[in-house]
């Protein structure tokens, strides 16, 4: 009888040259060293699963139907929302594993046709010790259609007590999939965005995101506990967007006003 939850088990050294490299490429001072806490979200940066050319997708992204991620037939996929509970922060530098189950896949039908979710949990432990447990919620959608118009996206919040403009270009979103090694190609292919994917850039990652976010979030509220997001629209490598904040609440807003992502933060100190 097939697992009804497959699983993955990955191992990796936290290089604190790659978590220090992040830093700089978010424009901070690269603080991280051997025996560093890093800061919450760089596990991102770590456990790669580098394939051959061969076994890639049209997106850059590993083609479905692994042990993982099955095949729903549908080519779009996008990391729709997440969320992660911080037991203690990983150490740089030293030796982590990272088991992956696949906890649900499911489909529906949507405004814009089928769609099809699958929620991964990945647990990362250090010397024997869990230090966090993240969800990912990844979409798979169809191929865009010119004949069907986008859903609106939400209009963000005007309450922020903390907010942040932050810009982006085409350097940061490569270096950034290049840290985390995400070949999606929405993010550094501009003719594939727009002619393949229907979008008008190049797309923002949703992780870099939310770990914009959860960076504000520490600034305000010190050591996270606890972090969930939502991403609710695309933001483009071209636009200026802004974070924010508003007690335990935190967001994107886009230029135009509407809201990219939203995201809710719980401090240690709770």
């Amino acid at each position: 009888m097939a697992d009804e939850h497959p699983r993955e088990f990955r191992a990796d050294i936290l290089d604190p040259a790659r978590a220090a490299a992040l830093q700089v490429t978010l424009g901070q001072e690269p603080s991280v060293a051997a025996g560093s806490p890093l800061p919450p979200f760089f596990h991102q940066l770590y456990f790669w699963s580098p394939r051959a050319p061969g076994e890639l997708g049209r997106d850059g992204h590993p083609q479905v139907g692994d042990s993982l991620i099955p095949d729903m037939g549908l080519p779009r996929r996008m990391w729709a929302a997440g969320r992660l509970q911080f037991r203690q922060p990983l150490i740089a530098g030293v030796a982590a594993e990272r088991c992956s189950v696949r906890e649900s896949v499911t489909s529906k039908a949507g405004r814009t046709g089928p769609l099809g979710f699958v929620t991964l949990r990945h647990e990362v432990s250090q010397n024997g010790a869990l230090c966090l447990t993240e969800w990912q919620d990844l979409v798979y959608r169809q191929a865009p259609s010119a004949n069907v118009p986008p859903p609106e996206p939400p209009v963000a919040r005007l309450d922020a007590e903390d907010q942040r403009a932050v810009a982006f270009d085409t350097t940061l979103l490569f270096r950034y999939s290049a840290l985390t090694f995400n070949g999606h190609r929405i993010h550094y292919d501009l003719d594939y965005a727009r002619d393949v994917e229907g979008y008008s850039g190049l797309v923002v990652h949703g992780p870099l995101l939310a770990q914009m976010l959860m960076l504000f979030a520490v600034e305000h509220m010190g050591p996270l506990a606890e972090f969930s997001f939502r991403a609710s629209s695309a933001l483009m490598h071209f636009e200026t967007a802004t974070l924010c904040r508003n007690g335990h609440d935190l967001w994107v807003r886009g230029p135009d006003g509407r809201q990219c992502m939203a995201a809710h933060a719980v401090p240690r100190s709770e």
